[in-house]
């Protein structure tokens, strides 16, 4: 079976830019991998950093649904632990309702932000993140209309409610997020290029413990990584010292703008921190086409998925386009034609 391509745009702010430009550019991109062939367009969520744009999905997904045609955009993901669970299935419905069989719901137990923001996030509220689980039935029950966990809730409902709700996934980068999609029957997506090390282990745990369930009745999951694809691998190579200077100062509390290639060649690392940037570089496929072509191949297969996303930052917008077209016509995706 051929591999599907998915995209997951973090909404990043590069060095230079403003948060305006970073949401101009997510549209355009938005458009751009939906006519390039790409199936589904997710956005992330983050909160109190000055590098990322993308505080709040359900927003962002109206306005990125509204500018495509054909492509599933959802959230990668709405981060549930901070939320309750009705006023995410109601924006989720709204959205479902507007775009129809368009919408993917996927949620993220990760708080998105450093410890004081999620208070602030979670401001009066003594649900802490032990009831997660729960706000999952409790999301699903509203949606569906199955039974929720707190079965007082039963009577209530949403509205306006789609015909179709929207397709729901679990994400996740942990053994506890694989367990959570297996026992409630979710789909499953696995953050590679947060954690490379636990990926294979966890997809398979998710496949082998995988409970059939009114929404899903065989395990379905994705694959999503970091790449980087240029004409040649020597600027592909350039390209990506942004990437390392840019974990060296997620690994400070300081995840600023997107750094240039030029600023991350200047910066005067430490040894410790010219090992993380190294490292960095070794968790994502950095290279020419048939480079990112066969590393996307043959993590597919290692990791026993169909569909691989793929997370792609540079600092120059034209490249980090330029890398998505690359990989599609790597991969002869067959091309949308504009409504």
């Amino acid at each position: 079976m051929a591999l599907t391509l998915s995209v997951l745009d973090q909404s990043p702010i590069r060095s230079g830019g403003t948060a305006f430009d970073a949401i101009e550019e997510t549209v355009k991109l938005a458009q751009a991998t939906e006519k390039l062939g790409f199936h589904r367009y997710w956005l992330a969520e983050h909160h109190g950093t000055e590098g990322l744009a993308g505080c709040a999905p359900e927003v962002l997904i109206a306005r990125v649904a509204a500018a495509t045609k054909t492509m599933r955009i959802g959230s990668g993901g709405v981060m549930l632990s901070h939320y309750s669970p009705l006023k995410v299935a109601e924006n989720f419905a709204l959205l479902q309702t507007m775009y129809p069989n368009r919408i993917d719901l996927g949620l993220g137990r990760a708080p998105g932000g450093d410890q004081l923001t999620t208070v602030a996030m979670q401001y009066g509220s003594e649900i802490g993140v032990e009831y997660y689980p729960t706000k999952i039935i409790d999301l699903k029950a509203f949606l569906t209309g199955s039974t929720p966990a707190n079965k007082a809730l039963a009577r209530v409902k949403v509205t306006p409610r789609p015909a179709v709700p929207p397709e729901m996934w679990l994400l996740g980068s942990s053994d506890e997020s694989a367990k959570l999609a297996a026992m409630f029957g979710l789909p499953y997506s696995f953050a590679h290029f947060i954690n490379p090390v636990g990926a294979q282990k966890n997809l398979a745990f998710y496949a082998e413990s995988f409970q059939p369930s009114d929404i899903l009745q065989q395990p379905k999951a994705n694959l999503c990584v970091g790449a980087i694809c240029a004409a040649t691998q020597a600027e592909a190579d350039r390209l990506a010292l942004s990437r390392g200077l840019w974990r060296v100062m997620l690994d400070k509390g300081a995840l600023g703008p997107y750094p240039t290639p030029e600023e991350a060649a200047a910066y005067p690392y430490t040894e410790q921190e010219r090992r993380t940037a190294e490292k960095s570089k070794r968790t994502a496929i950095i290279g020419d086409p048939p480079t990112v072509k066969a590393g996307l191949e043959r993590m597919a297969k290692e990791h026993g998925v169909e569909e691989m996303m793929v997370v792609t930052i540079c600092h120059d917008f034209a490249a980090r386009l330029r890398s998505y077209e690359l990989i599609a016509q790597a991969f002869n995706l067959p091309q949308r034609i504009a409504a």
